[in-house]
């Protein structure tokens, strides 16, 4: 590669439409990666996690096309502790609907993967990715693969001692998409936000800090929620506001060591997913507000406030799906609502560091 078509292919800065053609590929990998999420927790919902019990990146798109790959891919099944212990004598035909969860949910990671290669070869050999974007593309690509291969490693805990996958990686793996998913957003809103001034006056330090925080507590409840997914606790004390007619449920900590409580203990693990959901709704009212009694901001007002609408909808939307003993459709709805969330805080802290840097924070992007 010459010098001259290296220049071409790095350019310093995006012109517009490469600024706008670039942030709807981003915003559309943002939806498949919220979609995938969703379809993963239907897989988790169904059971359906652990009905392929291989890991093929390549052959496995091809679903089974015949009555004997059926039979086969069946037998695999049986092998597995969760056939013996939980579904033994299962017909094929109740075999086939949890293999197409698991298989769909597989399928859509493929398609993310080509979703982001092939658009991103488009933009960087027309010239359209600027040096800095361009690690921070490689970096998008990076983490995909890696969250393919953590999605396996979840699958494997399954296949040998245990009926179903661990709560622990159960947990890294929704957490880390919620990571992709964010970043992804975060570096869309760069490229949105470029040659754009702020509307409003510079947002405080402490309110940067402020929502920043609050991200971070909704990272951690959406982790929490994954444990909750992990132990069944959602399946337990279905009632509220009280857990069985208490505040402090007995059994909260009867394992030991003490911190196995937290991560093992269903009645530990639904509690904490409550405390710090109130937390979290303390924490953005008390954002919205010191964010709205202050003049000069109202870009920023109107997103704590929206952000408080959705944390509250949310909480009702989690009250709901444990009164109702967790079906699907609510379970799937209240997961959704976990990465609306965290997108509208998100967005919400990337417009507060904008108003203080100004443009120039955003001319690298």
């Amino acid at each position: 590669m010459t010098t001259e078509t290296a220049e071409h292919l790095a350019p310093t800065e995006p012109l517009a439409h490469s600024r706008t053609g670039l942030g709807i590929w981003l915003y559309c990998l943002c939806a498949l990666v919220f979609a995938m999420v969703v379809v993963g927790g239907a897989t988790r919902l169904t059971d359906s996690g652990l009905s392929i019990t291989e890991w093929q990146p390549i052959v496995g798109i091809v679903p089974p096309l015949s009555e004997a790959d059926w039979q086969e891919a069946l037998q695999k099944y049986r092998q597995i502790p969760e056939y013996q212990h939980v579904n033994k004598g299962m017909s094929l035909e109740a075999f086939k609907t949890i293999f197409w969860w698991e298989w769909g949910h597989r399928f859509l990671g493929r398609m993310i993967g080509i979703a982001f290669l092939v658009p991103f070869l488009w933009f960087w050999l027309r010239g359209h990715v600027s040096r800095p974007l361009l690690p921070k593309l490689l970096a998008m690509f990076a983490l995909g693969g890696l969250q393919g291969a953590l999605g396996w490693y979840m699958v494997m805990s399954g296949l040998v001692d245990r009926v179903d996958v661990s709560q622990y990686r159960l947990a890294a793996h929704l957490g880390l998409a919620v990571v992709i998913f964010g970043y992804i957003q975060w570096v869309a809103l760069d490229l949105g936000r470029q040659g754009k001034q702020e509307l409003s006056g510079p947002a405080r330090h402490s309110t940067v800090l402020s929502a920043a925080g609050l991200i971070a507590l909704i990272y951690l409840q959406i982790v929490l929620g994954a444990f909750v997914a992990g132990t069944h606790a959602g399946l337990t004390h279905n009632t509220w506001p009280l857990m069985d007619g208490a505040v402090i449920p007995s059994g909260l900590g009867d394992m030991s060591p003490w911190y196995l409580n937290l991560f093992e203990n269903p009645v530990t693990v639904q509690f904490d997913h409550r405390m710090v959901a109130y937390a979290c709704a303390l924490w953005a009212a008390f954002h919205a507000f010191s964010v709205v009694r202050r003049p000069g901001g109202e870009g920023a007002s109107k997103g704590a406030l929206v952000l408080l609408a959705a944390m509250l909808a949310q909480i009702a939307l989690g009250i709901w799906t444990l009164l109702a003993h967790v079906p699907i459709g609510a379970a799937l709805l209240h997961q959704a609502g976990a990465i609306v969330v965290f997108a509208v805080a998100v967005h919400h802290l990337h417009g507060l560091i904008a108003s203080r840097r100004g443009d120039q924070a955003f001319a690298s992007a």
